[in-house]
């Protein structure tokens, strides 16, 4: 029997993707959701012909509804459309490839539904870590990482025991500012922060990439993952994007995944998981890549990755503040109304005068992020006249 599957953001970078794997696999798409790309999701539409495809704009949702008007697909609209979208109750799994703060919701709304997670938006984590892996508990449901690292954690953590880990171990390339003055940092302009030495991803995550946010993103969604205390979760700066993470024993053995940094990898073994279903894409070859190098994190350079442990350290609605406040922050910087070097001062202002709750509900969360939106577009930068 075919697995059911909905994909949400299926016209972004992983969707994409993932929709690309799924040829590959025997999988039945029953639901796709997009933001405001009604082409797209029109062409994905007629081609994997969903029971239900749902787009957050208004006026997208006209072009799709007028479109789909002579076939069996129903079109949803708005935020409602989408968690209507994400709570089926008919479906196997729900891959959450939403991009930023917005993708929180439709993950709780899943799981209450009993769909396992395939989770590429780690903002759901980040920010309410506490209550999906509560919500995961009560549903008994799964989450499959999709991040390149946290797969690669997964996977060498297969057969082992989480008592006897040392500590886990997540690489990042370093970003295109990696070697940079951090002198010149405040002459940072998007298209520069947009250049990714190694991969090819959304704009979002790419400014993360550059100011190493999402490091620190990924650490937060690594304790909640694999309920790891923030102390043991490590990062290693790993140029050649080429290990994705390692997991470190008691013993001092170290387990890594290895791969050419190309999402479809993860994305692939999160959908067929346990199974590594054989593909005829371009494999690892160690000896044209010569050498793996490794660096220490440069927190100076990088200031986003130890607010980031901060929040771990504050708890409460710290690491909800942090993703927003960064989320919003990087909007700004692409729309050149921010400086580079402003992006981490926003979040630490924010985190430090947002009123903080120690055990917060999903209201409060949501309320917490219309203060931090607010918040960081109020700001006036020093650098953009």
């Amino acid at each position: 029997m075919k697995k059911k599957v909905t994909i949400l953001g299926s016209t972004g970078s992983i969707g994409v993707n993932a929709l690309n794997v799924i040829n590959n696999l025997e999988i039945d798409i029953v639901g796709l959701s997009a933001n405001t790309n009604s082409q797209l999701l029109i062409e994905q539409a007629k081609k994997f012909q969903p029971e239900s495809v749902s787009i957050v704009d208004e006026d997208a949702y006209l072009i799709v509804k007028d479109a789909l008007k002579n076939t069996s697909i129903d079109v949803l609209c708005g935020k409602n459309g989408l968690l209507e979208i994400s709570s089926r109750g008919d479906v196997d799994l729900v891959l959450n490839a939403i991009v930023g703060s917005s993708g929180m919701l439709p993950t709780v709304y899943a799981i209450r539904a009993g769909a396992d997670i395939a989770l590429s938006n780690k903002e759901s984590l980040v920010m309410a870590g506490k209550i999906i892996e509560r919500e995961r508990k009560k549903a008994n449901v799964n989450i499959f990482p999709v991040d390149s690292e946290h797969s690669a954690i997964w996977q060498c953590l297969v057969g082992e025991s989480k008592e006897e880990v040392k500590r886990l171990i997540l690489t990042g390339s370093g970003g295109p500012f990696r070697e940079k003055k951090i002198s010149t940092f405040k002459d940072i302009k998007p298209e520069d922060a947009l250049k990714h030495p190694n991969w090819e991803m959304g704009k979002k995550i790419t400014i993360d990439s550059a100011s190493i946010m999402n490091k620190g993103l990924e650490v937060i969604e690594a304790v909640w993952l694999f309920e790891m205390d923030p102390q043991k979760v490590d990062i290693v700066v790993h140029p050649q994007s080429i290990i994705h993470s390692m997991v470190e024993f008691d013993d001092t053995s170290v387990k890594a995944q290895l791969g050419l940094p190309d999402m479809k990898i993860p994305i692939q073994y999160a959908l067929s998981y346990p199974n590594h279903i054989k593909t005829n894409w371009e494999p690892l070859d160690l000896v044209k890549i010569k050498s793996l190098t490794f660096e220490s994190v440069n927190y100076e350079r990088f200031p986003c990755i130890k607010l980031a442990y901060e929040s771990l350290a504050r708890g409460g609605t710290s690491s909800s503040v942090l993703n927003v406040a960064n989320e919003q922050a990087v909007y700004r910087f692409l729309k050149k109304e921010i400086g580079f070097m402003e992006i981490p001062k926003l979040i630490e202002i924010a985190m430090e005068n947002h009123d903080w709750t120690e055990d917060p509900s999903i209201d409060d969360i949501l309320s917490l992020e219309d203060w931090t939106t607010n918040f960081v577009k109020s700001f006036s930068s020093k650098y953009i006249k």
